[in-house]
């Protein structure tokens, strides 16, 4: 049970500073200024779901990708744990790097933005997807694999909760809370992006001294 928790937790830590609902606020307010309080639950709903069904398809054909293309776990590891450093690094210095939208693209995209750019990248991104596959093949049992699917659900549910209420928490928080709070979870990130790189790059140098 501890073991269930622990993993829980830090599963859900990767996400939800991945995901980073906070930090896509302001441009998902600014991509629906137009809208009406219900137009904009429904953008959220919609964006959301959207983004769950790419994650959760990652998540369980990582395996298969893997095998067709011949990538290693450790491999991508490695790659996921650059990723997530660079995303951090943003984070940290409180640059909004994957929801940079011009203003063109907000009115090339304003027919269906619930799918592109909302769903993804901005909510589903390369990090959250390397996230899954790597946590999905770590997850090597049913009650695992339940537990990931569980946190993975709560995470986005959260992050709809977040998204609906768009209006209230910029109030609420303010210019200088949202920074802040995003400068935490780019903190968490980068840890969690070192601890992916080096235990993925560990096996790999591991194997090269074996093989010599």
């Amino acid at each position: 049970m501890n073991e269930y928790i622990t993993l829980g937790v830090l599963w859900f830590t990767a996400f939800f500073t991945l995901l980073n609902p906070i930090g896509i606020l302001p441009v998902f307010m600014t991509m629906t200024n137009s809208f009406t309080p219900v137009e904009r639950k429904k953008t959220a709903l919609k964006s959301v779901l959207i983004a769950f069904l790419i994650l959760l398809a990652f998540a369980f054909l990582g395996e298969f990708l893997f095998n067709f293309f011949g990538i290693s776990v450790n491999s991508f590891r490695v790659v996921g744990g650059i990723i997530f450093f660079l995303v951090g690094f943003d984070m940290l210095q409180a640059r909004l790097t994957k929801t940079k939208i011009s203003a063109k693209e907000v009115k090339e995209y304003s027919d269906d933005i619930s799918v592109t750019p909302l769903a993804i990248p901005m909510i589903t991104g390369p990090g959250a997807i390397t996230n899954a596959i790597v946590f999905m093949n770590d997850a090597n049992t049913l009650a695992l694999k339940g537990v990931l699917i569980s946190v993975i659900v709560f995470t986005f549910l959260l992050v709809y909760i977040i998204l609906a209420s768009s209006t209230k928490i910029i109030k609420l928080l303010g210019e200088t809370g949202n920074k802040v709070l995003m400068r935490i979870m780019g903190l968490i990130v980068m840890v969690i992006a070192v601890e992916f790189f080096f235990s993925g790059l560990k096996p790999i140098i591991q194997d090269i001294l074996n093989i010599q």
